[in-house]
């Protein structure tokens, strides 16, 4: 992973990665799909609209700043930047100030 703090873990019995036990991303086994988080309801609504073959919600994320998202359906840019989005928020911001100092 290309951002500071991030490390392997497990979440719901699934490979994840954490930043300071926060959530980062997580893989889902059962569909070969992963969790992306902080992406807000219009903007997974949109997504779900224009790549239905990539993007996905089941009901139990409803009510939250998720999209899933099929792995083998997914570009590698969209990831990177959900990915860094999602670390943008979660990592202290010494690690950020740091990465952006780089």
């Amino acid at each position: 992973m290309k951002f500071p703090g991030v490390e392997e873990a497990v979440s719901y019995g699934e490979p994840s990665l954490k930043v300071r036990k926060s959530l980062l991303t997580r893989l889902r086994k059962n569909d070969e799909s992963i969790v992306l988080l902080d992406v807000d309801m219009f903007e997974r609504d949109q997504l779900i609209e224009m790549e239905p073959d990539t993007y996905f919600l089941e009901e139990h994320y409803a009510g939250h700043d998720i999209v899933l998202a099929k792995l083998f359906a997914l570009d590698l840019v969209p990831l990177e930047m959900f990915l860094e989005r999602r670390w943008r928020n979660i990592a202290p911001k010494k690690l950020v100030k740091e990465h952006d100092n780089g």
